[in-house]
């Protein structure tokens, strides 16, 4: 199993890094952690069909997390057609909000035919299959109204935990353990709002993360400045890492 990290910037491209986008190939699986606007075109570049893709799991319904899906719709409508249906799996409201971006951003009426596409909605601590892929969804501190998601996800006897957007939470050390890689978004260095992981809070529990391997992702012009200080590893556009 392979992670492509087709991007790991944060809402404003800190850096000239894309948006957020972790790409999964399993040789029987091929799928997406988040779906930033940035995502078609780093697929492409690292030499991906789209339409291979068999799932996309989106942790929260912030632009720079799903704004590329409207960007797949019509390269299967108007390029490169896809027979078997896209599963997409979010937080509530993730289908209605997909459509109403797609509708904003191309027009047409409510009804407009995506192309084939299938929805499931994450329930926090409610275990899920999707395509033979198993989740573990639960509920991070990012936002207050809508539900953000940190996604645990297992394949081929494989485990990734991927943060999505959060503060530091209690629930990663739980989550953590044992698994073959823990995808980490650190926003902020010692600044910042409650929001995001800042980089001092996780030092203090790097000794309790029993993870095989720690990646540090969505970084802030802050973090990037001072990334040659840091004591963890930290992912680049680009970057592969084999599970």
């Amino acid at each position: 199993m392979k992670l492509h990290i087709l991007g790991c910037g944060d809402a404003f491209g800190s850096g000239g890094r894309n948006q957020s986008a972790y790409l999964v190939d399993a040789d029987e699986r091929l799928f997406l952690l988040d779906c930033g606007p940035t995502t078609l075109l780093a697929m492409k570049r690292a030499g991906y069909d789209p339409r291979r893709l068999d799932a996309v799991f989106v942790s929260h319904l912030h632009g720079d997390h799903f704004g590329g899906l409207p960007f797949l719709f019509i390269e299967f409508l108007h390029r490169r057609p896809r027979e078997k249906p896209l599963h997409i799996a979010g937080p509530p409201q993730t289908e209605e909000k997909v459509r109403q971006l797609f509708l904003l951003m191309y027009g047409g009426s409510p009804a407009r035919e995506l192309p084939p596409v299938c929805f499931h909605i994450l329930e926090p601590d409610q275990r899920a299959t999707v395509e033979g892929i198993q989740v573990l969804p639960f509920r991070v501190p990012h936002q207050t109204q809508e539900i953000s998601l940190g996604l645990k996800v297992q394949l081929a006897g494989k485990q990734i935990l991927y943060s999505g957007d959060s503060a530091w939470s209690e629930l990663f050390i739980d989550h953590a353990r044992g698994v073959d890689l823990f995808l980490c978004e650190c926003s902020f260095y010692d600044r910042g709002t409650g929001n995001h992981v800042r980089y001092i809070e996780l030092l203090n529990d790097l000794p309790r993360l029993e993870c095989k391997k720690l990646v540090l992702t969505h970084l802030g012009e802050e973090m990037l400045a001072r990334k040659e200080e840091l004591a963890v590893t930290v992912a680049e556009d680009g970057m592969v890492i084999e599970i």
